[in-house]
């Protein structure tokens, strides 16, 4: 089975208001998701707003899960936590699924909306200047 059918069928169970644990690749959402150790718990994409986690199709090519940063009417710019530059552009109809939960290894859930996760994601895009050095001490411990 391919990423991309699975995918789909998240965003269909999604649809049909079913809540998806989805499993998590990569290092692009390092700090607060860890790619193939934790999954996030996908729900329908009510009201996006800035800090949100989503599951969005992005410039037409490809699915990501990362944090909304700005919004500006129907347009929506994403970043990675884990990135240090770079950003990815969708409108709010591409948004397929907000993150809400992390599950560990452990199948132990924790919100991605408590009140010190919402403030640490906040001070982490705030250190975007030196978020390179600190993600680099964090792979290595």
């Amino acid at each position: 089975m391919t990423d991309e059918v699975i995918i789909q069928e998240a965003i269909r169970l999604v649809n049909d208001g079913v809540s998806v644990t989805f499993p998590v690749k990569g290092w692009s959402m390092l700090p607060f998701i860890i790619g193939g150790k934790e999954s996030v718990i996908l729900g329908s994409p009510k009201d996006v707003k800035v800090g949100d986690v989503v599951l969005a199709w992005v410039e037409g090519s490809r699915y990501v899960v990362h944090r909304v940063i700005k919004i500006q009417g129907d347009h929506l710019t994403l970043m990675g936590d884990g990135n240090i530059a770079g950003t990815e552009r969708c409108t709010v109809a591409d948004v397929k699924a907000i993150a809400t939960h992390v599950v560990d290894a452990k199948g132990r859930r924790r919100s991605l909306y408590s009140t010190w996760r919402q403030r640490g994601a906040r001070v982490w895009y705030a250190l975007r200047p030196i978020r390179r050095y600190l993600l680099a001490i964090y792979k290595r411990i």
